[in-house]
């Protein structure tokens, strides 16, 4: 019964189908089998086309805008195009003195550094003399009233700038593991980029013809579909046809099995209610005796804690009472030759005989077939001349030959870069760990530090905490001085070098500057031609070739090529595909009559409609079902009448009473659990038949009208279905075709011949070099230096912290006489007698 929720819709939708099917014989409709399947097609040009790189945000970059905003008011002057063309172009021609006005925001730092470099280090020498003289770090030797004060003023400040140095110490790893991990693909990239570019003009005859071998894809697939043609226009017609005549063979399969499980429902339903009414007489006759025994052995005086159970006992009766419910016989007798016909076999047949017409139709389409596969054997000749019309390029050769010898000899370059890299990556680990250090010490110098003061007020206190923390204090003071020398050179070098990198080439490389100083002539030495080099058109500056590159610019566009290109005359296919055309011709087919319903099956079906079987009165039914077999827990009243017996002082009523229980427990296994078991597959079979009956009728009634309907209607909708097929074919192959041309337009214009790689070689140089290298590689110095000059105040604070930790050698000093002389013990003297 599973199904029947479902037929009524099915059958709905059948009926609305079958009345739109005349509407549909006036208008052109291509199934799934009309839609062309993509063709997969060889993607050229991959070799030497880059991805473009984008850095994704992240949670630096506000760290990296503040770098940037320092850089820039550290290098206020803009490009310097005439210092830079005289380094270009007479490298020993350039004057210091512009340099320096040029670099003067980084001469500052560097006079910054040099001080630091050369005063930290001296005090940090002349501290350490001081201290083995134990003349500097020493001991507070006063306790006084301002102290606590001071010391938490100390230390708050010392902690705050702990708390400075562990950030910027984790930022440094962070930023100088992330430019470690930047730089070596980065390096990595450059041979690639410059090998993508060599073949971007000389390639692209060679690619061309690539791009007209592969007509053959579409020919050879119109091909393939044409030596199967005749099936598939019958596979068609099926396909369209099966939409309606399947879920129709699919409704009288379902609708048989309905049936039959119906039927099997409606048996158990009369055979179960058959044995509920026979056994309940004998069920009531013991029910009465054990309740009688029991009421006179609970009344008994002598029963003691019985009183409980006399409500139980009364309860010792029938619930559900079976001799109400109606008969089922004479909806059985009018189903009694039901099922007649096998449902299983009648579809399996007609099924059959569907399936036949693909085959039909194959017979009758095989002259149409040959004449087409003549046709499109033929390559058209626009196709066939596609790399032919290509002209040459003078400066291809030369391009070539320069990109290889840049990329062979940037090699050794780039395996010098790796190699400095991992040793300033291999330092600036070694130096954050130092600061690390030194940021462990001052929170391990003030735990203990404070730890040792507040134990200061037991008397047992040895002040080794308090002296302790003081050590750890002064190990960060020395580890700053120590290698505050280092800090600052590296800090100066990366910077210097960062810097410039930021500020001199990214900044004009973005806003474009870069460009329009490589194109003004004298700006390169005449080696250095970027215009020549490349091959560009002589009314093209860099500027405008890099935007219509990035544009998607064809290359005839924009370099110097030999002649002018149309690729859409070659590409026009129209001539061959007009011939195609004109094969198109009608079919024929002959559509046997299909006996979706033998006439056993339809006599079932109006057997079952006049039966009656919804008319059944299944809520008496549900009445009984939903009453108890018995009103009282049989299972539990044996329980508590064994308890009763065991509680008994009077051994012979305990037996009684024990006995009674058994001949229940008895009596549940032999009458009521085989009743309970009936009424549960009673309640089954009343519940499915209630549920399906209605509904049931319905559905076999409307099946019968949409049978007699589809049998007139299949053979208008096939000789519909086939001349609408017979041009969704053509058009399937015409389809085909189109696609290739779109890719090759597509290949031509945006991968093959388009100077789009050189603008991305562009883009992708500028994020390698400024957004994933320059930006970290900058973010690094900036956090090392704002460690390294936080180590001032942090070894200032530190040493006047250290001698608040160290034991004071008079605990209380007040200039009040009236304190003093409250706590004065005058001094004991010697008396002259």
């Amino acid at each position: 019964m599973r199904h029947s929720g479902s037929l009524g819709p099915i059958a709905l939708l059948l009926g609305l189908e079958l009345a739109l099917c005349r509407g549909q014989a006036t208008s052109q409709y291509c199934g799934p089998q009309g839609q062309a399947e993509r063709l997969h097609f060889t993607r050229l040009g991959k070799g030497r086309w880059l991805d473009l790189q984008a850095r994704p945000p992240g949670s630096l970059d506000p760290l990296y805008r503040m770098v940037r905003g320092f850089l820039d008011m550290v290098q206020l002057n803009p490009f310097p195009e005439g210092l830079v063309r005289v380094a270009l172009n007479e490298p020993s021609s350039v004057r210091t003195s512009d340099v320096v006005r040029y670099e003067a925001g980084y001469v500052v730092c560097a006079v910054i550094a040099g001080l630091f470099l050369l005063i930290v280090p001296t005090v940090g020498f002349c501290f350490c003399c001081c201290r083995c003289r134990r003349r500097c770090g020493g001991r507070v030797k006063v306790e006084h009233k301002s102290m606590a004060c001071e010391r938490g003023s100390l230390m708050t400040f010392l902690l705050l700038i702990t708390l400075l140095l562990l950030t910027g110490v984790i930022c440094a790893f962070i930023t100088n593991q992330k430019t470690h991990d930047e730089v070596g693909p980065g390096v990595r990239a450059v041979p690639g980029v410059l090998n993508s570019l060599q073949g971007l003009v000389s390639d692209v005859p060679q690619e061309l013809k690539a791009v007209a071998e592969q007509f053959s894809i579409p020919q050879n697939r119109v091909l393939e579909e044409l030596d199967a043609v005749g099936v598939n226009l019958g596979s068609t017609i099926h396909t369209q046809l099966r939409g309606t005549v399947y879920p129709m063979l699919a409704t009288l399969q379902r609708l048989g099995q309905d049936l039959q499980v119906s039927l099997d429902h409606l048996q158990l339903l009369n055979s179960s209610t058959g044995y509920l009414q026979t056994q309940q007489e004998p069920l009531v006759s013991s029910l009465q005796d054990h309740r009688h025994k029991l009421l006179s052995l609970l009344q008994d005086g002598q029963c003691q804690g019985c009183a409980s159970a006399l409500s139980h006992i009364q309860l010792l009766e029938l619930g559900a009472n079976f001799s109400q419910v109606p008969s089922v016989k004479s909806v059985l007798q009018k189903l009694k030759s039901v099922p007649e016909a096998n449902f299983s076999n009648m579809v399996q047949k007609d099924n059959s005989t569907f399936n036949t017409l693909p085959v039909l139709t194959a017979m009758e389409t095989a002259n149409i077939v040959q004449e087409l596969k003549e046709e499109v054997a033929q390559i058209p000749e626009e196709v066939r001349t596609l790399s032919e019309g290509f002209p040459g390029s003078e400066a291809a050769d030369r391009w070539r030959q320069a990109l290889a010898q840049a990329e062979n000899s940037s090699r050794p370059y780039l395996r010098m870069i790796q190699r400095y890299e991992r040793y300033r990556w291999i330092a600036g680990y070694v130096l954050s760990s130092v600061i690390l250090l030194v940021v462990i010490c001052n929170l391990l110098g003030l735990s203990l530090g404070l730890w040792g003061i507040s134990a200061r007020e037991d008397s047992s206190h040895t002040e080794a905490k308090g002296e302790a923390g003081a050590q750890f204090l002064m190990a960060g003071v020395g580890l700053s001085f120590l290698f505050s020398g280092p800090f600052i050179i590296l800090i100066f070098a990366t910077f210097l070098l960062g810097g410039n990198v930021q500020t001199l080439v990214c900044r004009s490389w973005e806003n474009q500057e870069l460009y329009q100083f490589a194109d003004t002539p004298g700006n390169l030495p005449p080696s250095m031609n970027l215009s020549h080099l490349l091959g560009l058109k002589k009314d093209i500056s860099i500027p405008s070739a890099y935007q219509q590159c990035k544009e998607g610019a064809a290359l005839w566009k924009v370099l110097q090529l030999n002649g002018s290109y149309d690729p859409e005359k070659h590409l026009d296919i129209n001539k061959y595909t007009a011939k195609l055309r004109e094969q198109v011709e009608s079919f024929n087919i002959d559509m046997k009559d299909l006996d979706l319903l033998n006439e056993a099956a339809k006599r079932d079906l109006e057997a079952f409609r006049s039966s009656g079987i919804e008319k059944i009165d299944y809520p008496s039914f549900l009445t009984q079902i939903q009453k108890p077999v018995v009103k009282v827990d049989i299972l539990k009243l044996v329980k508590e009448l064994e308890k009763l017996s065991q509680a008994q002082t009077e051994s012979a009523l305990g037996q009684q009473l024990k006995q009674e229980a058994q001949a229940l427990q008895s009596l549940f296994q032999e009458k009521i659990l085989p009743r309970q078991t009936h009424v549960v597959t009673l309640n089954q079979s009343v519940h499915a038949l209630s549920a399906s009956a209605s509904n049931l009728q319905l559905v076999v009634s409307e099946t019968l009208v949409n049978v007699s309907s589809l049998k007139t209607e299949l053979p208008i909708r096939a000789h519909w279905i086939l001349k609408n097929e017979s041009e969704c074919f053509l058009n399937r192959e015409m389809a085909y075709f189109i696609q290739y041309v779109n890719w090759a337009r597509e290949m031509v214009t945006e991968h093959i011949a388009t100077c789009q790689p050189l603008s991305g070689a562009l883009d992708n140089g500028r994020v390698i070099l400024c957004d994933l290298i320059a930006n970290p590689w900058n973010a690094f110095w900036f956090c090392l230096a704002w460690c390294t000059f936080l180590l001032i105040p942090s070894i200032i604070f530190a040493i006047k912290t250290t001698k608040h930790f160290r034991p004071i050698r008079k605990r209380l000093s007040s200039t009040s006489s009236e304190e003093t002389q409250l706590f004065h013990i005058p001094r004991v003297t010697s008396l002259k007698l």
